[in-house]
């Protein structure tokens, strides 16, 4: 009987042994896991100081304008004048040009006057545009004239003729100022006399 009581007493005292030894200790609430030298412990993540609490509306506004930042582009039909390889005649093309402002719709056919079209001939293509600008009716075109831009007496007249007819077809465009690096010349190109201003 004494053998079972001290195997029960030994048994009892070994439990005991076993339940008291070294537990990690919780963090306490609002302590953080991390080593005192700022480093996150491994498998732990620290709470993100900007994010709202679970269940909290965020104060920052959501965007809800889904409208585009780029200005709507208005469209024109137009025609523009080419001319074939001998520069013996004119021939209109229809175009349609993009502007994102009224005032630039005379400089975007400009450039409509200068993008050949496939087997006819630009007579503004190597001419340099300065500055285009309607005013009270009066649409005034500054150009600067490369030496390759110059053509004969046949290529100045339609040259002239294109520009009119292209720019003419505009309803509010009633004259037409040309000015070569902000002069205004006799002749274009020395062989046509040119009108200060042109009218419809």
């Amino acid at each position: 009987m004494k053998k079972t009581g001290w195997a029960i007493l030994m048994l009892v005292f070994m439990l005991g042994l076993a339940g008291c030894g070294d537990k990690p200790q919780a963090s306490a609430p609002g302590e953080s896991n991390a080593t005192d030298n700022g480093i996150t412990a491994p498998g732990t993540a620290e709470p993100d100081p900007v994010s709202a609490s679970e269940g909290e509306e965020s104060d920052v506004p959501e965007n809800t304008d889904n409208s585009s930042t780029e200005p709507e582009m208005l469209t024109s039909t137009i025609k523009v004048y080419f001319t074939d390889d001998n520069i013996e005649e004119l021939t209109a093309v229809e175009r349609e040009i993009s502007y994102s402002a009224e005032a630039d719709k005379y400089e975007t056919a400009f450039r409509a006057l200068q993008t050949e079209e496939t087997g006819m001939m630009s007579l503004w293509k190597k001419v340099v545009l300065q500055q285009i600008d309607l005013k009270d009716g009066l649409l005034a075109i500054d150009i600067t004239l490369p030496d390759e831009a110059r053509l004969g007496a046949g290529g100045e007249a339609l040259a002239i003729d294109a520009l009119l007819q292209t720019f003419f077809q505009f309803d509010e465009v009633k004259q037409l100022e040309i000015t070569v690096d902000g002069a205004k010349l006799e002749s274009l190109m020395g062989h046509v006399e040119l009108e200060h201003p042109y009218s419809k």
